[in-house]
């Protein structure tokens, strides 16, 4: 006969409820005394999926650095898709903002959640401490070996957005990165150079620039949009900037400059936010399902057997004013 739930409560010294709470992660507990039993429960092989835990509570957990919903609103599109999701199933869900100083595990005490979400970037540290609380837990837009995770095709984006520039006869195409630590700009980034090699064309390296990590997302890009049109010898004919808002930087920059978009130089972004279609020239992008994202986040989180660890979603373009000449 196996290690019982009884076992584990006589081992721990404490009560079968005790040990019930603290395997499901409910609160009423000192985080000394789940971990305790945690432990305990882990040496005698006891496993708690015997509990048939049910998820009433899930924190959706973003990095501060993406907590500026008014100028990037991609995260908030994805939350609507977590929060349609939960609705459904009766589960309640909430928000948490940290950084890396923040002491994560006692703001998860303080939100009790049963499940966590983690959206876009978040320090390695911080993840491995996410981990090591043992609850159910799905990334989203992020991706990290052994976790369940849900990602858009970044490197089919990338090519979509390049091969149509290609195909407007643009050859001198740069690139505005970010930081190459967000998993969906290392893939937007891969798949631009990739684009070069696949259609037979020369890459210029001096071509691909990533934001200065000291300014905000809009004076970084905009920033980048200047030292490319400073640079000396020829200038880009096609900018594909790693998401829509640093996109609009760049083109304010353009315009700011004289240069007719797309005639002179034209400009592609990454997302679909709203501001892309009412920009003047509207921006054309590669379209993403941002709540889907989020959805799809919490299916893969509440599968008991899913096909897959990893989920990637399609994307595709939408050819707008600001790359398609009359």
């Amino acid at each position: 006969m196996g290690t019982t739930i009884r076992d584990v409560a006589r081992a721990a010294s404490v009560s079968i409820g005790t040990v019930s709470r603290a395997l499901k992660n409910q609160p009423g507990l000192s985080e000394a005394t789940r971990v305790r039993v945690v432990e305990v429960a882990r040496q005698l092989g006891y496993d708690p999926a015997q509990l048939r835990p049910r998820i009433r509570r899930l924190t959706f957990l973003l990095h501060r650095q993406h907590n500026n919903f008014a100028v990037s609103p991609f995260f908030s599109h994805v939350l609507h898709g977590v929060e349609d999701a939960c609705r459904e199933r009766g589960i309640v869900p909430s928000l948490l903002t940290a950084g890396p100083t923040d002491d994560v595990v006692q703001q998860m005490r303080l939100h009790a959640p049963d499940a966590i979400a983690v959206a876009g970037f978040i320090e390695p540290e911080t993840l491995a401490t996410l981990v090591a609380l043992q609850r159910p837990l799905v990334l989203i837009d992020l991706w990290a070996p052994g976790l369940r995770s849900v990602n858009l095709d970044n490197a089919a984006g990338a090519a979509l957005a390049m091969q149509h520039l290609f195909a407007q006869q643009r050859r001198r195409v740069a690139f505005i990165g970010g930081s190459l630590a967000h998993f969906s700009i290392a893939q937007r980034a891969l798949g631009y150079r990739r684009a070069f090699f696949e259609a037979g064309l020369l890459f210029d390296p001096s071509l691909e620039l990533t934001i200065d990590a000291g300014l905000d997302a809009d004076a970084g890009a905009e920033l980048a949009m200047q030292r490319l049109l400073d640079a000396p010898g020829p200038h880009p004919d096609a900018v594909f900037a790693y998401n829509d808002s640093a996109a609009l930087a760049a083109l304010r920059v353009c315009l700011a400059r004289g240069l007719r978009v797309p005639d002179d130089l034209a400009i592609i972004g990454f997302d679909d936010i709203p501001a892309a279609a009412h920009a003047a020239p509207p921006l054309s992008t590669i379209a993403v399902d941002k709540e889907l994202l989020g959805r799809s986040g919490v299916e893969l989180l509440l599968d008991d057997a899913p096909a897959a660890a990893e989920v990637r979603l399609p994307v595709h373009l939408i050819a707008r004013a600001s790359t398609l000449v009359k």
